[in-house]
């Protein structure tokens, strides 16, 4: 499976794997949504989720979009409803960004609460309208949310991406360390983020986040009905 679940010294490590771009299908939601599901069960205090060296995930698997537009928009929806999740999980999550992060490997970094990238020549972003899709509410509202104000336009409108360095100063990243040590610190930071209590933690979620939750999920089907995949150039 490309997901894997470890836990250590109260770290839930969940990890992102297919041993090529990370493409997320609905299969990989469901994957996703068991281990947030373990997380209460297995009494784990903070979370980190990584993927796999040189990509953090390219964004949703361009099979499923392409297959049909109600494959594309169930995929699309599923991503909403899981992004929607991670933000509101009680544990603190740290992302391990390793690579590449695009569209919904973007829209996965915005939705974590603190965000490790590794340094190197990848490509970060949200790219959703290069490939022909507007940017359903969801999205614009969680890129509002977590990108600097002066980088909407540039990064979300007109789906220019960025090195970790820009992506640093747009929002997406909190920290740049080396790609060698990303992981490391990713779970040594959930570790000292794990000390804090959970039910204070997740309640201030809550109460920063639920009107940021609600827009991004309200009238999610009606939203998607409108949306369609147009090649670029259409």
């Amino acid at each position: 499976m490309p997901v894997s679940y470890q836990l250590d010294e109260g770290v839930a490590t969940i990890t992102l794997d297919d041993g090529k771009a990370n493409a997320i299908d609905l299969a990989v939601v469901d994957e996703l949504h068991a281990a947030f599901d373990r997380l209460g069960g297995d009494e784990a205090r903070a979370v980190v989720l990584a993927g796999r060296p040189g990509r953090f995930t390219a964004g949703f698997d361009l099979a499923a979009m392409t297959a049909g537009p109600d494959s594309m928009r169930a995929l699309v929806m599923a991503g909403g409803r899981l992004v929607a999740r991670l933000m509101l999980l009680p544990q603190p999550v740290v992302a391990a960004c390793t690579g590449h992060a695009l569209a919904m490997g973007g829209l996965l970094l915005l939705g974590a609460d603190h965000r490790i990238g590794a340094a190197g020549d990848w490509k970060i972003g949200l790219n959703e309208v290069a490939i022909g899709l507007a940017m359903p509410r969801w999205g614009v509202e969680l890129a509002r949310y977590r990108l600097a104000p002066t980088q909407l336009e540039w990064r979300l409108v007109l789906g220019q991406t960025a090195g970790p360095d820009e992506a640093l100063a747009a929002g997406f990243l909190d920290r740049v360390v080396p790609a060698e040590q990303v992981l490391d610190e990713a779970h040594s930071t959930a570790v000292r983020l794990a000390q804090l209590p959970i039910s204070a933690v997740g309640g201030t979620k809550a109460r920063l986040r639920a009107d940021v939750v609600d827009r991004m999920l309200y009238d999610i089907e009606a939203d998607l009905a409108g949306i369609s995949l147009d090649p670029p150039g259409a």
